[in-house]
């Protein structure tokens, strides 16, 4: 038996036990994101991860955590909580590579839990550790198609460097 949260909730040790658990009580889209090992920054009802195929450098993808498969599904704190992660996405991005535009898609055609596909847009190719990310859709809309899918180590750098830059908040 793990010890008690602070909720009264069971919780398992930190390491790959956490990892294990974190994942099974994520929800599918979560997992389809590559949750936990893509996260950003954790909310109570929402988290951020780094968006596996980057349409541009930055690309994230904001997931709640609620179930909700539907927007107006969405729990009162949860749309609350929602104004606190999109200010964080903002600045943290706007810190780590000033973009031009700032897109939030919410297509859930293919994952169904509520989420936004974040795309930061930039009028000029981005570079980030050696590797090139154009914006092939600016100045219309981003080309989700026309992704760069980095590599593990490219992806635990971009991870690490948006985590650099993250603001703090209560």
């Amino acid at each position: 038996m793990f010890p008690l949260t602070a909720t009264g909730r069971s919780a398992p040790p930190f390491g790959p036990e956490r990892q294990k658990s974190a994942r099974a009580m994520a929800n599918e889209t979560q997992k389809k994101f590559g949750y936990p090992g893509t996260l950003i920054r954790d909310y109570r009802h929402w988290c951020v991860l780094l968006r596996p195929a980057q349409v541009t450098l930055g690309s994230l993808v904001l997931v709640c955590k609620d179930e909700a498969r539907q927007f107006s599904e969405l729990s009162p704190q949860a749309f609350a909580e929602l104004g606190d992660a999109v200010i964080g996405i903002e600045q943290a991005l706007k810190a780590f590579r000033p973009w031009d535009k700032i897109n939030y898609l919410m297509l859930m055609m293919v994952d169904p839990d509520v989420h936004f596909h974040v795309i930061p847009r930039y009028s000029e190719p981005q570079d980030h550790h050696g590797r090139t990310f154009p914006d092939t859709g600016w100045p219309g809309p981003p080309n989700l198609a026309d992704a760069v899918t980095p590599s593990t180590d490219e992806c635990t750098a971009l991870i690490d460097d948006l985590k650099s830059v993250w603001p703090e908040q209560d």
